[in-house]
C-alpha cells in the first residue's frame, strides 16, 4: 500500500457540517373538502373554510378544529403545507392562459361584477329555511343580478291565502317551489288550488318529488351511496341524522346536520336535476319581460 495513502482522509470532521438541505414539501391548496391530517394532533379532517393564514377541518364526526396554514400536514400519509386556495383568474394566469369565465355556483357564466339589482316586485316562495338557504347558495349570484327576492312560508298550507294577499299580476308574479310534489299528496291538491284560483295566470307553482330539500343533495355530494331510508313513523330528519350517526335531540342539532349537508352543496352539481330544472323555470317565470 502507498505510504501516502490515508483511509480517513487528512481532516476527519471535514465535511461533517455539509449536510443535505431538506427537500422542501410540496404546496397543496387547501380547497374546500381535502381531506388532511395534521401531525401534531393526529386531527384528521375534510377543509371546510380558509381565512387567513388559517385552516379549518371538519373530522367524520362533525367536530372542527383550526389550524395554521403550511408545514405538519399529511396528505394520503405523505407530509406537504397547506397554502391558501387561488382563485380561478389566478391559475390560469399562472398558467399563462387567459383568465377563465367566471362562473355562479349555479353554473352561470357571471356579469362584471356590480352592485345587486334593484328588487322586482315579483317574488319566489319555498317551504321552508333551508329550502331557501340552498337557493341562496347556489342562484343567489343570479337572483341578486335579476332583483328577485326570495321568502320561505313555513310550510304550504297556507298559501291560497299567501297568494290572495299578495294579489299577483303580470307585473308582479309569484313562482312557488314545493317540497315533495307529488300526485294525490296534501301539497299537490293546495298547488293545484291555487293554480285555478283567481291569480293562477301570474301564480306559478313547481315543486321537486323528494320528501325533504336535504335530499336534493346528491348521494354523491354526500359521499354515500343512496340517501338511507327512514322508517314509517320517524321523523324523517330525524331518522336520516341518526343513521348517519348524527347528533339529533332538539332543533339545535338539526341545524347543526343542515349546515353539514349544504356545506357538500357547493355548485349545481352536487344538486338532483329535478331540483335544478324546477329552479331555473321559476327565475324564468318571475323575470319574463311584460308583453
Amino acid at each position: 500500500m502507498p505510504q501516502d495513502y490515508d483511509r480517513y482522509g487528512s481532516d476527519v470532521l471535514a465535511g461533517f457540517n455539509r449536510r443535505a438541505k431538506p427537500a422542501e414539501l410540496p404546496k397543496v391548496e387547501a380547497e374546500f373538502d381535502l381531506v388532511v391530517e395534521e401531525v401534531a394532533s393526529d386531527f384528521c379532517g375534510s377543509v371546510v373554510s380558509t381565512e387567513g393564514r388559517l385552516v379549518e377541518l371538519e373530522d367524520r364526526h362533525g367536530r372542527r378544529r383550526t389550524f395554521p396554514l403550511g408545514a405538519g400536514f399529511l396528505l394520503e400519509g405523505r407530509p406537504v403545507q397547506l397554502v391558501p386556495p387561488r382563485s380561478a383568474a389566478a391559475r390560469a394566469a399562472a398558467a399563462g392562459g387567459a383568465p377563465a369565465l367566471r362562473r355562479t355556483a349555479s353554473g352561470s357564466i357571471a356579469g362584471p361584477e356590480q352592485r345587486a339589482r334593484v328588487a322586482r316586485a315579483s317574488r319566489i316562495f319555498v317551504e321552508g329555511r333551508h329550502d331557501a338557504e340552498l337557493v341562496e347558495k347556489i342562484w343567489g349570484d343570479d337572483l341578486r343580478g335579476e332583483g328577485v327576492v326570495v321568502e320561505y312560508l313555513e310550510g304550504v298550507d297556507d298559501l291560497d291565502a299567501i297568494v290572495r294577499e299578495f294579489a299577483p299580476s303580470r307585473e308582479r308574479r309569484i313562482g312557488v317551489l314545493v317540497d315533495h310534489l307529488v300526485t294525490g299528496s296534501k301539497e299537490s291538491r293546495i298547488a293545484e288550488a291555487v293554480q285555478h284560483g283567481p291569480f293562477g295566470r301570474d301564480v306559478l307553482v313547481v315543486g321537486h318529488p323528494f320528501i325533504d330539500i336535504w335530499q336534493a343533495v346528491t348521494p354523491a355530494a354526500m359521499g354515500i351511496r343512496a340517501w338511507p331510508t327512514v322508517p314509517r313513523g320517524v321523523e324523517w330528519k330525524h331518522g336520516i341524522c341518526e343513521a348517519f350517526g348524527w347528533p339529533h335531540a332538539d332543533q339545535a342539532d338539526i341545524a347543526r346536520a343542515w349546515k353539514r349537508i349544504l356545506g357538500r352543496a357547493r355548485s349545481y352539481t352536487d344538486l338532483e336535476s329535478a331540483l335544478l330544472g324546477r329552479v331555473e323555470q321559476l327565475i324564468d317565470f318571475v323575470t319574463e319581460p311584460v308583453a
